[in-house]
């Protein structure tokens, strides 16, 4: 896109006159006569720069400014025109175009003028690409799970997701609640303003108050100077407050207020100060028991839950560990230089055995510290901690003899290097036997 440039001018010896004058300077030119032929090639082509004519045959060239920024945000145009007004001028100013400039003056003016829009487009492009890569790392595609009770969690997201709506995000720790909160955020009208995170366990409840809100100059010792809050921060996008629960209940009425009228005061101020922010706030506790209890405010409550959605524990969706687990190890290998891992059937049998109280965020540690124990590419039981071979010879009684046995075998075979002559008779069985258990327990090479 660098040195692209669109002409759309219904004159047709004054559209290629003043291609071929741009053309001189390096850039490469597109032609088009129309207005609809013209939001054709930018649709199809990287153009930064599109120079319009005011007066084309379909449309007014200072109402298709509109039209370019909303298939092109980052193009920018400037408008010719053959008899200039004040108020198209502003207009197409209003509508985002670069410049306004009338036929005549152009000789002198368009190239510096092209070569600043240049300059001005590239630049953002590069930030609409940071923004869209930052959207796709956040978006709900980045959750992974093909269980149903992940599959009904997102779909209340993504409605949610396109309102203005309040959410309460609810589940035990690990499960996601951020990365939830992230999607919600970048799928919904404010993904180019902030998103801001707040951990309220973080803080004490003073802490708490000046990071939320924000502090006057002189308001305590040590406010050397006016400090600007996460709400102002967050202006125009999303807030999210993890762990509600453990906000104080006198911040909790602060919040409220924020809540029901989007105002809120700073920490030593007297005036009211106005906000537009989306609060997304998630917990880890049963809200509606803590507020019946007096350990929450029940109006809050009410006005946090307006729609919630139940994050399932990774116990609750087994079916997905093999799939996040392979995202892991893909990711932490890529960190490390090293090739694609692959796991065998009883290391993903002791994963998907394992409680996972820790959640999707326990799953994350154990897979990095796999890649750094693993001297080969596939993935063996041993590799995984020794609470994972005690759950798994507790699921099942029947079972816990074999489990034993099987990881005894291949701890021996490690040791005799694979040798099965010399791992028989240390284990004191017949090599024909050795053999058949190493088929039974599905036990390779080692």
């Amino acid at each position: 896109m660098q040195h692209t440039v669109l002409i759309i001018d219904d004159e047709k010896k004054i559209c290629s006159l003043l291609a071929r004058i741009i053309e001189l300077e390096g850039f490469k030119v597109f032609q088009a006569n129309t207005g609809k032929e013209g939001l054709k090639l930018l649709a199809a082509n990287e153009i930064g720069v599109v120079i319009s004519d005011v007066k084309l045959p379909d449309v007014n060239g200072v109402e298709l400014v509109k039209q370019i920024k909303k298939l092109k945000p980052y193009a920018e145009v400037i408008n010719l025109t053959a008899f200039g007004t004040i108020q198209d001028g502003v207009m197409a100013m209003r509508n985002g175009a670069f410049d306004y400039i009338t036929k005549g003056d152009d000789n002198d003016k368009i190239i510096p003028l092209v070569y600043k829009a240049m300059d001005k487009a590239n630049l953002q492009l590069r930030v609409y690409e940071l923004e869209n890569k930052v959207a796709r790392q956040y978006n709900f595609d980045a959750i992974l799970g093909q269980s149903k009770a992940i599959k009904e969690a997102l779909e209340l997201a993504r409605k949610v997701a396109a309102t203005d709506t309040t959410v309460l995000l609810l589940g035990e720790t690990g499960t996601g609640k951020e990365v939830f909160a992230q999607a919600i955020h970048y799928e919904s009208p404010r993904s180019l303003k902030p998103f801001v995170a707040l951990n309220c366990s973080g803080f004490n409840p003073e802490l708490l108050e000046s990071e939320l809100f924000g502090y006057k100059e002189g308001a305590f010792t040590g406010a050397l100077k006016d400090k600007r809050g996460l709400l102002e921060e967050a202006s125009e996008g999303t807030l999210f407050l993890d762990e509600i629960g453990e906000m104080n209940l006198d911040l909790q009425a602060k919040l409220l207020r924020v809540l029901e009228n989007q105002t809120f005061i700073k920490v030593g101020d007297t005036q009211t100060k106005k906000v537009n922010v989306r609060i997304i706030a998630a917990t880890n506790r049963d809200l509606k028991e803590e507020a019946e209890a007096g350990k929450f405010r029940l109006d809050l409550y009410y006005r946090l839950s307006v729609f919630s959605i139940e994050l399932p524990p990774l116990s609750q969706r087994k079916g997905d560990i093999p799939l996040i687990a392979r995202h892991y190890l893909k990711e932490f290998a890529a960190k490390v230089n090293r090739p694609a891992f692959t796991m065998e059937e009883s290391f993903v049998h002791l994963l998907q055995q394992h409680n996972w109280k820790g959640n999707i965020r326990e799953l994350k540690n154990v897979m990095e510290r796999v890649v750094i124990l693993a001297d080969a590419q596939v993935l063996t039981e041993d590799l995984l901690p020794h609470e994972f071979h005690l759950h798994a010879s507790r699921q099942d009684d029947s079972m816990s003899i074999r489990a034993i046995e099987k990881h005894h075998i291949i701890k021996v075979l490690k040791y005799t290097r694979g040798n099965k002559t010399e791992t028989s008779r240390l284990l004191g069985i017949g090599l024909t036997t050795l053999y058949r258990k190493m088929e039974e327990y599905k036990i390779t090479d080692v």
